[in-house]
């Protein structure tokens, strides 16, 4: 059973499953849309009881500050998938998003920023959303794919990260919202987005 998702990402799975069925990035502009559902738009800021809200971040000068970027360009993206899967003007059109994908494995705008960094014990990630997709700050054992099985497919990611099957609602960031991980381990932790797996965080917390 899928998390409950926003219509527009539920279309993107829905869409580039579609996709992948054909083999032809063309047939991402004919695929349907689904039926209409009362669910939220992607676009929407999520409320989440660790933090997932529009806004500023809510972050103190101890915490450790990630930016979730990407490039989708608003008007391609919604056309190709469904209305609200980007509220950016401008940036990587679609049929470029999935040829970058199928070149390269990586489409290099979607980024956590740092990819790296390094934290102690009882501090927190605050990431903030500064695109126009929705993402995930997850936190995985060992990297793999995400519940988008095309793009684990373009991206070599063909073994889901367990983590990312568990997924509860307040765990999707909107455009503009913020999500706070509290440190609460050492060693190397890894994180991922679980929509566009190839954005990942390394955070060294020493012992």
């Amino acid at each position: 059973m899928r998390p409950h998702l926003g219509l527009g990402l539920l279309s993107l799975i829905d869409c580039l499953t579609c996709a992948a069925m054909t083999a032809a990035v063309p047939m991402l502009l004919g695929c349907g849309d689904p039926s209409p559902t009362t669910e939220p738009s992607a676009a929407t800021p999520v409320a989440s009881g660790v933090l997932a809200s529009a806004g500023q971040p809510h972050a103190s000068a101890s915490d450790r500050l990630v930016n979730m970027n990407d490039a989708c360009d608003g008007p391609t993206f919604n056309a190709a998938v469904d209305p609200g899967t980007c509220i950016r003007e401008g940036g990587v059109i679609f049929s470029d998003f999935i040829a970058q994908l199928t070149r390269q494995g990586v489409a290099g705008a979607w980024h956590f920023a740092p990819s790296m960094t390094a934290a102690q014990l009882d501090q927190a990630l605050v990431a903030v959303n500064r695109g126009g997709e929705v993402h995930t700050l997850t936190r995985v054992a060992k990297f793999g794919g995400g519940i988008v099985p095309p793009l684990n497919e373009l991206s070599h990611n063909p073994v889901v990260a367990p983590e990312c099957t568990t997924l509860e609602p307040d765990d999707f960031v909107a455009p503009g919202g913020t999500y706070r991980q509290q440190i609460d381990a050492t060693g190397p932790l890894l994180f991922q987005c679980c929509i566009h797996p190839w954005m990942r965080l390394t955070v060294q917390v020493p012992g």
